[in-house]
C-alpha cells in the first residue's frame, strides 16, 4: 500500500506540473486585448523592446516555479511519512532527553531541518532567477542569512503551536481543533502586534524617514485621513531588490506605514505620495482588521477540516503511512501536508478578497489625492522594476495575484484622469 501511495502521489504531481508547462509556456500569451492597445496600460508604451522579452521570460519561470514549489512541501511531508522517517525522528527525541517538551523540539528539529534541505534547491533556484533577471541585489551570504532567520522564527512559532496542538490532542481527541481555534484568536493578535518591532527587524532596518520635507507631505495626507500618525518609516531593501514596495503593518500603537528606500530613490513624491494615500486606505477601510477576521473564520473551517480529514485517513491508510495514533507527534507532517493543501486551495477566496480591497485602495488614492496621472506614472514604474506582468494568465491571477492586474489598475486610473482633467475644465 505504501509503494501504491507513493506511486500515484508522484504520478499526480508529474501530471500537475506537465499540466502547469503547457498553460504557461505554450497555451497561454502575453498579447494584450486590442482594446488595450497603446493605452498606459499597454507595456509597449512604457517598456523597451528587450524590458518586454525580460518581463515575459521572467514571469513564466517564475509562475511556473511558484505552482510546482507549492505542492512539492505537501508532496515532501507524504513521503517523510511513508519511509517512516517521521516515526524515526520521533524516537531519536525520545532517545534523548526524557523531559517531553525537550523531545518535541528534538523531533521537530530534525522534521524542520530535512524540509529544509529538501526544498532548499528550489529556494535557491528562485533566488538566482530574481538575481539572473536583475530584480535582487541580494548577496548570497544575504540571502542565506534571511533563509536561516526564517528557519528559526518558523521553528520557534511550529514549537509553540505543536506542544499546545499536541497536549489539546491528548486531552481531548474530539474538540482539540475548537481549543486550538479559540488559542489562535489571543496569538494571533499578539503576533500581529509585535511583528513590526520584533520581527520586521530581524530581517531589515527600519529608521524614521529622513526626507522630513516628503514627511510632512505624508502626515498631512494623514491628517486629511484622520489617521494619528506621528512617524514615517523607512526600510533599507536597495541591498536586496530593485523592486518597489510600500505597506502598512501592525495593529494599534505598534501600526506602522513603511516605505522601502528602492521607492524612495525611483519615485517622485507626487507617486509616493499616491503611494501612501493607497497605504493610508488600508488603515482608513481597517483592512488589517478585516484580514484578521478573515484569518479567523477561514482557521475556524481549516481545523476542523483537518481534524476530519486526518482521522479518515488514519483509520483507512494509518498503517501504510507508519501512523499509529492522530494524537501521536509522528502525525505531524500529514497535518502540515493538508495546511499546505487548504492553503492552496482557498488562495483564489483570500486573494479575490484581497484583490477587492486594493482596488478600494486605489479609488481612495485617487480621491484623497486627486493625481490619477501620478498613479499611472507609479504603477509603471513598479510593472517596469518588478517586471511584473500587466496582464497574466488566468490561473496565474486567481492563484498568485492578492492585487488586481497592472492592466486592471492602470485602466482604471486611466479613466479617472479623464474625468479628473473634464471636471477641471
Amino acid at each position: 500500500m505504501a509503494r501504491k501511495i507513493g506511486f500515484y502521489t508522484v504520478l499526480f504531481y508529474v501530471a500537475y506540473g506537465l499540466f502547469f508547462y503547457w498553460y504557461l509556456f505554450y497555451h497561454s500569451h502575453a498579447t494584450l486585448p486590442f482594446e488595450y492597445q497603446d493605452s498606459a496600460a499597454d507595456p509597449s508604451t512604457f517598456l523597451n523592446s528587450r524590458e518586454l522579452m525580460l518581463t515575459e521570460e521572467y514571469s513564466k519561470i517564475r509562475d511556473f516555479l511558484f505552482f510546482i514549489s507549492t505542492p512539492f512541501e505537501g508532496l515532501l511531508y507524504i513521503f517523510i511519512l511513508l519511509f517512516g522517517l517521521s516515526k524515526s525522528f520521533q524516537k531519536w527525541g525520545e532517545g534523548s532527553v526524557k523531559y517531553k517538551a525537550l523531545q518535541k523540539a528534538i523531533y521537530l528539529f530534525w522534521l524542520n531541518i530535512t524540509a529544509f534541505i529538501a526544498t532548499f534547491p528550489l529556494s535557491y533556484i528562485s533566488y538566482s532567477l530574481a538575481k539572473t533577471y536583475n530584480i535582487s541585489t541580494q548577496s548570497f551570504a544575504s540571502w542565506m542569512k534571511d533563509e536561516l532567520i526564517d528557519f528559526w522564527v518558523n521553528f520557534g512559532f511550529i514549537y509553540i503551536t505543536v506542544l499546545v496542538v499536541y497536549w489539546l490532542m491528548n486531552k481531548s481527541e474530539k474538540r482539540w481543533w475548537f481549543y486550538a481555534w479559540l488559542l489562535s484568536i489571543p496569538f494571533t493578535l499578539f503576533i500581529t502586534f509585535i511583528q513590526p518591532v520584533v520581527i520586521d527587524p530581524l530581517y531589515s532596518d527600519f529608521t524614521p524617514l529622513k526626507d522630513k520635507e516628503l514627511e510632512t507631505k505624508i502626515l498631512g495626507l494623514a491628517k486629511k485621513s484622520n489617521i494619528p500618525a506621528e512617524h514615517v518609516f523607512e526600510v533599507n531593501m536597495s541591498d536586496k531588490t530593485n523592486a518597489l514596495n510600500a505597506y502598512v503593518t501592525g495593529i494599534g500603537s505598534n501600526s506602522r506605514i513603511v516605505l522601502w528606500d528602492t521607492t524612495l530613490t525611483k519615485l517622485k513624491d507626487k507617486e509616493i505620495l499616491f503611494v501612501m494615500a493607497h497605504e493610508m486606505a488600508h488603515y482608513v477601510e481597517k483592512h488589517i482588521y478585516i484580514g484578521i477576521a478573515l484569518s479567523l473564520v477561514l482557521s475556524f473551517i481549516g481545523l476542523y477540516l483537518i481534524y476530519l480529514v486526518m482521522n479518515i485517513i488514519v483509520a483507512k491508510w494509518g498503517k501504510a503511512l507508519k501512523i499509529g495514533k492522530v494524537k501521536e507527534i509522528h502525525s505531524l507532517p500529514l497535518m502540515l501536508a493538508l495546511i499546505s493543501l487548504l492553503f492552496f486551495l482557498i488562495s483564489p477566496i483570500t486573494n479575490t478578497i484581497s484583490r477587492y480591497e486594493e482596488k478600494r485602495a486605489d479609488q481612495y488614492a485617487i480621491s484623497l489625492t486627486q493625481d490619477a496621472d501620478a498613479g499611472i506614472s507609479t504603477f509603471q514604474k513598479l510593472t517596469k522594476s518588478g517586471l511584473s506582468e500587466v496582464n497574466p494568465p488566468l490561473l496565474v491571477k486567481i492563484f498568485r495575484y492578492n492585487h488586481p492586474t497592472m492592466l486592471e489598475r492602470i485602466t482604471a486610473l486611466e479613466e479617472a484622469s479623464v474625468l479628473q482633467k473634464n471636471g477641471k475644465k
